[in-house]
């Protein structure tokens, strides 16, 4: 398990939305220019947020984006879950991955359930808010 740029950058864009939320909409290149991230690589982790209902926007002259719930709402699990792809300590776990014909015995997929657990609880307790206040 590992947290990629995508998700880690995701974290960052959703904290500026928070530190910048007084604005109706954010343009991007704002948000690209202020965080050192290349607008295409930025547009990538933006399409996610939108699919995962953290945040809409605009197009045209005056379009930007900005986020769908108050920051105090949204937990780093929100971000990175919806960044990344999969994020399971083991492939069994993921709801993608074909049924395990070992599962039923398996003596280490508690030990594997209990980790997904412990990483899911802890970064849902950081809020986006938070984070925003810290830096």
């Amino acid at each position: 398990m590992l947290i990629s740029t995508k998700g880690r950058y995701a974290l960052r864009v959703m904290i500026d939305f928070a530190r910048h939320s007084g604005e109706k909409v954010i343009p991007l290149k704002d948000v690209a220019e202020r965080q050192g991230i290349s607008e295409k690589y930025l547009e990538a982790i933006v399409k996610l947020l939108v699919q995962g209902g953290l945040i809409g926007g605009s197009r045209g002259k005056n379009g930007g984006y900005r986020l769908l719930k108050d920051p105090s709402e949204i937990t780093a699990w929100d971000v990175i879950s919806c960044a990344e792809n999969s994020f399971y300590a083991v492939e069994c776990l993921s709801p993608d991955a074909p049924k395990c014909e070992r599962a039923e015995e398996c003596a280490t997929l508690p030990l594997w359930k209990d980790f997904n657990d412990t990483v899911r609880d802890f970064f849902q307790n950081y809020t986006i808010e938070e984070l925003a206040r810290k830096g």
